[in-house]
């Protein structure tokens, strides 16, 4: 078995609390893709590199399940997603509001994700 990504499980092998969510296959570079993880609506991104993020699906503004239908891009360093409803960018890795198109700032929740033969893992447990 071989993990890709840096954010890996503890031991070589999945445990429990990760879930196979897809096939790295599945997914298309800079698009995103909605996925359920038990009951929450997550939206997966795999970037050039092979770097796979996952959030929540839901806007934390509109309250609308679209994130995964958002528009990848970076700000300096970060890799971004802006809301395809009122556009506040997302950082990919924190979740954090990057332009909040003066509103409140609001976050996204993140996921830890794994890459592991070929199947893209997704920790149970939210990342703060």
């Amino acid at each position: 078995m071989t993990i890709t990504d840096t954010q890996r499980p503890a031991q070589q092998t999945p445990r429990t609390d990760w879930v196979r969510i897809c096939a790295l296959a599945d997914l298309e570079t800079e698009r995103g893709r909605a996925a359920l993880l038990g009951d929450t609506q997550i939206a997966l991104f795999l970037l050039p590199g092979g770097r796979v993020h996952a959030v929540s699906n839901l806007d934390p503004y509109s309250g609308a399940h679209v994130i995964s239908r958002g528009i990848v891009g970076t700000r300096q360093d970060a890799p971004t997603v802006a809301s395809p409803m009122y556009k506040q960018v997302f950082d990919l890795r924190t979740g954090a509001c990057l332009d909040t198109q003066g509103k409140e700032s609001r976050t996204l929740r993140v996921w830890p994700v794994a890459v592991s033969d070929g199947q893209v893992l997704v920790r149970q447990e939210a990342a703060t």
